[in-house]
């Protein structure tokens, strides 16, 4: 577990980085794969967490939510267009093609079992010192996390700072294979780029330091 900001801790539960959690206050924020729950557990040891909430409900961000929540006795928060998908643990139904193998790869391997949501996030919602702000487009129902104060941004998959074959590190959008709207993801990059974040903590690779690269990847790709 690495301190990100204060009270901002990032949980890698793959090797470099390749899928994170975090915690923001005492609220856990996604749950990796469904083989992370020990992982995460170890680090709540050090982290009193009293909530725990979804991005949204791809399996890789919601495979250990229900061991989580029934083991650590919290309760689930995701936005409405996700709460299908987390309690019901059939996640891969929104994705453009369903029965590509590694679709039905994550279904089988990676996500957890559906978990009741007790709230519904939505839009300018406070989440300990964060705000939720709607992202879709990556799934319908995805939601991020922005601390005005020292512009922490916790932004899920609507962008990504690492090639997932490769692991070499790099913004990007997300891969099409698990992205239900390209256009509407868009919206939502440029959604956050109005926010001017300034560390800007991802579902895949490195925690980003911004020192312009969000401008330098906005100019080169959306200007």
């Amino acid at each position: 577990m690495k301190e990100i900001a204060k009270n901002v801790f990032q949980i890698p539960v793959l090797p470099r980085n390749s899928i994170n959690c975090y915690i923001i206050d005492d609220v856990l924020i996604d749950a990796g794969i469904r083989s992370s729950s020990k992982t995460i557990l170890q680090a709540l040891k050090y982290k009193k967490i009293t909530t725990h909430a979804l991005t949204h409900a791809h399996a890789d961000h919601q495979g250990s939510s229900a061991v989580l929540c029934n083991t650590v006795k919290i309760p689930l928060w995701t936005s409405e267009l996700e709460k299908n998908n987390a309690e019901s643990g059939n996640v891969i139904n929104e994705y453009p093609n369903k029965r590509h193998f590694i679709a039905r790869f994550q279904q089988h391997y990676w996500a957890g079992a559906g978990h009741h949501v007790s709230r519904i996030l939505k839009e300018g919602d406070t989440v300990g010192s964060f705000t939720v702000i709607e992202t879709p487009g990556h799934s319908p129902g995805h939601i991020s996390f922005f601390r005005e104060e020292d512009r922490v941004l916790i932004l899920g998959d609507v962008l990504v700072n690492m090639n997932l074959i490769t692991t070499v590190t790099g913004l990007s959008q997300p891969p099409d294979l698990f992205t239900k709207d390209k256009r509407l993801n868009l919206a939502s990059i440029r959604k956050i780029y109005s926010l001017k974040p300034k560390i800007i903590c991802f579902g895949h690779g490195p925690v980003l330091y911004d020192k312009g690269e969000l401008e330098q990847f906005m100019t080169n790709h959306y200007s």
